[in-house]
């Protein structure tokens, strides 16, 4: 199930390449932005239950998809990138086994226990 995963991952990252290449901006403007989204991790400063808001609210998809279509309704570019940046990252972390956090700490995901073999 997990290589089943990481492939559907791994195409919907593939997919927000594709789709960012049909926004006018330059190549280099994509890979340049895409950690980005891993600033939310300074809600760990804190404590893990704020780390775990912080990093859900960036990293989850449902808001990525509403912030890309708010931007194509509106026919704001920068939105438009800013929803596929975020649903890029997102599905390149879920790829590498980054899963959405449970507030018992970092390691802990949706996608099991980082590092539990």
């Amino acid at each position: 199930m997990k290589t089943l995963i990481k492939i559907e991952e791994g195409a919907q990252f593939v997919l927000s390449i594709i789709l960012f290449s049909r926004l006018p901006f330059a190549w280099w403007v994509f890979p340049t932005f895409l950690f980005l989204p891993d600033l939310s991790m300074i809600g760990y400063l804190l404590n893990a239950k704020v780390g775990a808001l912080t990093y859900n609210l960036v990293h989850h998809k449902a808001i990525a998809i509403t912030v890309g279509v708010a931007g194509l309704l509106i026919q704001n570019n920068d939105l438009m990138f800013a929803g596929i940046l975020l649903f890029g990252h997102s599905s390149l972390d879920r790829m590498l086994g980054y899963g959405l956090k449970y507030d018992k700490g970092f390691k802990f995901t949706h996608l099991g226990e980082m590092g539990a073999h």
